[in-house]
């Protein structure tokens, strides 16, 4: 019966730590609840690994997948030859795919996990975005991973393109799985940035004019981003993950702006920077007779 509770405790949405009783834990219980938490995501984590296992020539095909396809669509022109160097390649291999499967497999669990040890130093309305969180978070990094993997065989084609026609080109299996590794885990933490943008603004760090006026600039730096992070240099590939960043950004601008009016932060934001917001002008003149008489 022990081990059924604490299964059931795992998964609860319950804090690790409890609060005290005005709400809020000292740095000792945020040190405890981030352990927890920590260990929650572990212990989920190692379950996948271990499922994981069970479906290794599943997930193999997936992996090779894309570099088959970049060949066919070079038609010939060039032949790709994948390769383990070293005797304990291939299981550092099954082990590191098995891994990637678990992190992408279980990404909507340890991302409430971050959320929830986020949730304590939130206001009490603020914490009511918890099950919007979980139901956006885990999807979004999901699709991320899908564009990613979508794309891939696209850069890889672009890049092993520049070795000529009539070649073979050799490539190193550890070498390419860690360009197919950034290229999934970039896709999949790019597409949640515009949701942690919401998050600032139900914080109130961020506001929604704020993010309307910057616009151009954060669109700019979304397209900069993509081409930096993205590890094929192909402008597909760029494109692929800067529009759907750009879509996602303005429809988490319109949330923060539809959340601000819903809250009444617009009738502060139309103010100028030098202008004083507006007070309660009646007020009840003190002066020092009326002081006197109280005091006695």
């Amino acid at each position: 019966m022990s081990y059924v509770s604490a299964i059931a405790r795992m998964f609860s949405t319950d804090p690790v730590t409890p609060m005290g009783p005005d709400g809020k834990m000292a740095l000792s219980d945020h040190l405890r609840e981030l352990r927890g938490r920590v260990l929650r995501s572990l212990v989920v984590l190692i379950v996948g690994v271990v499922v994981a296992f069970m479906f290794y020539p599943e997930l193999s095909g997936l992996v090779k997948a894309p570099i088959k396809a970049a060949e066919k669509a070079l038609e010939g022109k060039v032949t790709i030859d994948t390769a383990f160097i070293g005797v304990g390649a291939p299981l550092m291999f099954q082990i590191k795919l098995c891994f990637l499967a678990a992190v992408i497999g279980t990404s909507p669990y340890w991302l409430y996990q971050i959320w929830a040890f986020i949730v304590p130093g939130l206001h009490a309305h603020e914490r009511r975005h918890t099950r919007t969180f979980l139901a956006i978070a885990g999807p979004l990094f999901l699709a991320g991973v899908a564009s990613g993997y979508y794309v891939l065989p696209t850069g890889l084609k672009v890049l092993l393109s520049f070795a000529g026609s009539d070649v073979t080109s050799i490539v190193p299996f550890d070498t390419y799985f860690s360009f197919f590794v950034r290229m999934l885990l970039v896709f999949g933490i790019a597409y949640e940035i515009p949701l942690f943008v919401i998050l600032l603004n139900v914080a109130g760090i961020v506001r929604g004019k704020t993010l309307s006026q910057h616009r151009p600039w954060i669109i700019i730096g979304v397209f900069i981003f993509a081409a930096v992070a993205t590890p094929s240099t192909d402008p597909f590939s760029m494109l692929m993950l800067a529009v759907p960043m750009t879509v996602l950004f303005l429809a988490s601008e319109v949330v923060a702006r539809i959340l601000d009016k819903r809250r009444g932060r617009d009738s502060f934001d139309e103010l100028e920077d030098d202008e004083a917001s507006p007070i309660d002008e009646t007020h009840e003149v003190v002066t020092y007779s009326s002081l006197s008489e109280d005091d006695d």
